[in-house]
């Protein structure tokens, strides 16, 4: 592969990046604004040698994926909203059962049906804590298609590090817009490939103990060494066990090998916060708007700049807290009713100074929006 430059969709470059890290098995079923990754991953996969399957809903399409991982392959779904929901039973699957896997969700409206042609960033909360119980989540999200491409390859490298479900969480402007990105050389990007256990054929394998810098070597279900996968809390073996002192290390370990490398996970992008004293954050579609808004206001001599999140899960706490410590003002652009915004406030010294700028009504929100939203703080005085 050389590098090559070309004009696409989001969702075609999410195809193309996940090509790139290696997928070789896509289950899913079609939802709008999700559908042409499907439709695109039809025709590419076959035709090198990878396996695509349109299941019969989203509920057997992430069960078909963790079986396909657990075989050995590097493997992606896709899906909305309401495939989202249902895809929650068998995501918690793959956390507790440590299953690498890249769950695609391109956002639309909702509750429910909802808009399923319009924009929104609703379920931010959803991705974090959808599937019961305490978990640790890898959730990544990016605003343009070079930055998607990368942030794409950048998934399948932290499921196969932290044997784990990541979610590429993207929204419908994202996904559906149309810009240049550059493919670049293969192995430009570097790719992080199964870690495969160094056990022989007939020795114990022990399938959930962890090395001392705490990743977990796989063997393929189905080939040398016989194991057990379970949903339940299990020992290392992979056996149910209700032992208070194994139930403990399992959920600490599930969390904690994620909550322990959140620095190492964060992604963000900063433009021109080194003298900052009204900060935006954002993330997405709503990050493009953001940036037109920064760019306008500093020619004109405003001390504004924008944190953009591209790891929304594990939240960088400590890295918002240091980039908003001098700002006067805080503003979070969303578009929903503010769930980003309640962890920037959890992450800065005063709160108080953090508003939000935002828009839910199935229309992407604009530099006009952010501007009279800005004009009318800074009319009361914050």
């Amino acid at each position: 592969m050389t590098e090559s430059l070309a004009f696409m969709q989001g969702n075609e470059v999410c195809v193309e990046a996940a090509l790139y890290a290696g997928l070789d098995f896509f289950a899913g079923y079609p939802i709008t604004p999700s559908t042409e990754i499907a439709e695109h991953l039809a025709r590419r996969l076959p035709s090198i040698g990878g396996k695509y399957i349109q299941m019969e809903d989203e509920i057997a399409s992430v069960c078909a994926i963790v079986g396909a991982s657990l075989t050995g392959h590097k493997v992606m779904t896709a899906t909305s909203g309401p495939g989202f929901s249902l895809m929650q039973e068998g995501l918690g699957f793959a956390v507790m059962a440590e299953i690498p896997m890249v769950l695609v969700n391109v956002q639309r409206g909702g509750p429910s049906t909802g808009l399923p042609t319009g924009p929104a960033q609703g379920d931010v909360m959803q991705a974090r804590w959808g599937t019961h119980g305490d978990h640790a989540m890898i959730v990544l999200t990016a605003s343009g298609h070079q930055d998607l491409f990368s942030v794409t390859v950048e998934a399948f490298n932290l499921a196969e590090t932290y044997r784990t479900p990541v979610i590429l969480l993207l929204d419908e402007v994202v996904g559906h817009m149309r810009e240049r990105v550059m493919i670049p050389e293969k192995n430009q990007i570097p790719v992080i490939d199964r870690l495969r256990t160094s056990v022989k054929a007939g020795v114990d394998y022990h399938p959930y103990l962890p090395r001392e810098d705490g990743r977990l070597p796989m063997s393929d279900f189905g080939g040398e060494h016989r194991y057990n996968v379970t949903g339940l809390y299990h020992d290392m073996w992979g056996f149910p066990s209700t032992n208070p002192k194994v139930v403990h290390g399992l959920i600490r370990h599930l969390t904690d090998k994620i909550r322990h490398h959140a620095m190492e996970i964060s992604r963000v992008k900063e433009y021109h916060l080194e003298d900052a004293r009204t900060v935006m954050i954002s993330y997405g579609s709503s990050a493009r708007s953001a940036l037109h808004v920064v760019n306008h206001r500093r020619a004109r001599g405003e001390r504004i700049g924008l944190l953009e999140l591209q790891t929304l899960w594990p939240f960088p706490y400590s890295l918002v807290a240091e980039k908003c410590e001098n700002a006067r003002l805080i503003v979070v652009v969303e578009m929903n009713l503010g769930q980003m915004l309640l962890q920037v406030k959890r992450a800065v010294r005063h709160p108080d100074r953090v508003m939000l700028a935002n828009r839910v009504d199935g229309v992407l929100i604009t530099p006009s929006d952010i501007q009279s939203i800005l004009r009318l703080i800074q009319g009361k005085g914050v």
